[in-house]
């Protein structure tokens, strides 16, 4: 009996369909009084930054899915980077075991917000049930995803028309109730355009970067998915570009009219007060579009909106377990992972080992941790391995294959891989501290040391592996 593989059978708008719901979860309605609160005149300019940082980005990202459509994504691109015998391995190797824990993450901040969202529908009378209602979403997904790829694909669709279909319902209500001023420029307009330099470079700017971008990531999906993209030459960065041109219009519409209705100072009023706490399930900041809605048209919009929303935030995760599942997958098939991770479903052809994993350690987390610890944690163990990696890996790949043959060339290169890495880094830097208390102990927990940590015992297990399987460092 032939071997099962996976099928290229996902088209251009199947894969921006999939990039876009993977962009729009829960992260713009949750991270949007946040931004306010930090910037606030300013907020619109955060996700300015977050916006372009994805397309800069993206150029990455379309250059090395066009020349090489692989299932696993950023772990092929490392291995070829940095060298399939060598360093490589070493790279790819670190992806994958962040993967494993960094996806799960980005599981549980969806089914998190998810849970906390749902309190404005049915207000919870204890503190374990909006971890239940978190652990029964990451279940349900599996359950879905537990098929074909070609009905993922009409799925994904059906979800991206429930997307598009409740951001322009927000959108227009904005724009026919405006009742506040925005501002998209620093104080004093065009005048003070002189202070835009200092705006960006502040600390607060940094913190609400880092929220804005959270809710951008995404736009790469369909790199993950690329053995199972047809054309993939020209897919793959169409895909990318529409995501990103797509999303970044409807973010910036978005917060546009909501900050038309309710204002700045209103939501720093309410967090002043003490009501933005993560922990105050009935804060109306954390409601925002709710609120907002039901402003607009009374409280019975103000539900079937919230139910978009959380329709949204699950498509949204339905995207992301689908691509972070072939990550091990690919790793494990070529070699440099555990064996059981290769497995395909013998009739329905997709890593269900991986799936199921994956699944069930975003459970785990979903139960465990609150949602400003996981969005910190998701940026800071990505941000050195994957994204500043795979931009310098890009540069070493051209000086030593040319990029003559390139199905997609960045234009005014290297530029952008240079703004790329500064960006990464400053935003690396940018990632705050918080207060945690864990078993009755309290500490501030810094996530680039948490991150380093998990670098460091990844290369330990790298070592290990390599050394049983009498692998490079250790061969010859």
């Amino acid at each position: 009996m032939a071997q099962p593989t996976l099928q290229r059978r996902l088209g251009l708008v199947q894969a921006t369909a999939l990039n876009m719901i993977d962009m729009v979860g829960i992260g713009p309605f949750v991270t949007l009084p946040l931004v306010m609160g930090l910037l606030g005149p300013n907020f619109m300019l955060a996700w300015l930054v977050g916006a372009a940082l994805a397309a800069v980005d993206g150029l990455i990202w379309s250059e090395l899915g066009a020349a090489y459509p692989e299932a696993g994504g950023s772990y092929r691109f490392l291995k070829l980077a940095y060298g399939e015998r060598t360093w490589g391995r070493l790279m790819s190797f670190l992806y994958v075991w962040q993967t494993l824990i960094q996806s799960p993450l980005v599981l549980a901040s969806g089914a998190i917000g998810f849970a906390q969202y749902l309190g404005y529908l049915v207000p919870y009378g204890a503190w374990w049930q909006p971890k239940a209602v978190a652990g029964a979403v990451v279940l349900g997904l599996v359950v879905l995803l537990y098929r074909r790829i070609e009905d993922i694909g009409r799925l994904g669709v059906a979800l991206w028309v429930g997307v598009l279909g409740l951001m322009g319902w927000l959108i227009v209500g904005g724009l026919t109730h405006a009742h506040y001023a925005v501002a998209w420029l620093p104080a004093g307009g065009v005048a003070g355009l002189g202070a835009l330099p200092a705006l960006l470079l502040s600390g607060a700017m940094g913190q609400a970067a880092v929220k804005t971008i959270y809710s951008y990531l995404g736009y790469y999906n369909v790199c993950h998915l690329g053995a199972e993209i047809k054309q993939p030459e020209r897919v793959i960065p169409r895909s990318i570009f529409l995501s990103i041109v797509g999303i970044a219009a409807l973010y910036l519409l978005l917060n546009w009219s909501v900050g038309t209705v309710i204002g700045w100072p209103e939501v720093q009023g309410w967090q002043a007060k003490g009501l933005g706490g993560a922990g105050a399930i009935a804060d109306r900041s954390q409601f925002i579009v709710s609120v907002f809605v039901e402003r607009l048209y009374g409280p019975l919009a103000a539900k079937a909106a919230t139910g978009l929303v959380l329709l949204v935030a699950f498509a949204s995760l339905f995207a992301v377990l689908l691509g972070y599942s072939r990550i091990p997958y690919a790793a494990a098939a070529d070699g440099e992972f555990l064996p059981v991770f290769a497995k395909l479903h013998p009739t329905k052809q997709f890593p269900y080992v991986s799936l199921l994993l994956l699944g069930g350690v975003g459970f785990v987390f979903s139960l465990l941790f609150r949602l400003g610890e996981v969005i910190s944690a998701i940026l800071a163990m990505r941000i050195l391995v994957q994204f500043v990696g795979q931009a310098v890996g890009l540069v070493l790949l051209r000086r030593r294959r040319g990029a003559a043959t390139l199905p997609f060339r960045m234009p005014l290169y290297p530029l952008p891989v240079v703004l790329a890495v500064a960006t990464w880094l400053a935003v690396f830097a940018g990632i705050a501290p918080v207060e945690v208390q864990w078993f009755g102990l309290s500490f501030r927990l810094y996530f680039q040391l948490a991150a380093l940590g998990m670098m460091a015992l990844g290369a330990g297990a790298f070592l290990l592996w390599s050394r049983r399987a009498g692998k490079w460092p250790f061969a010859g």
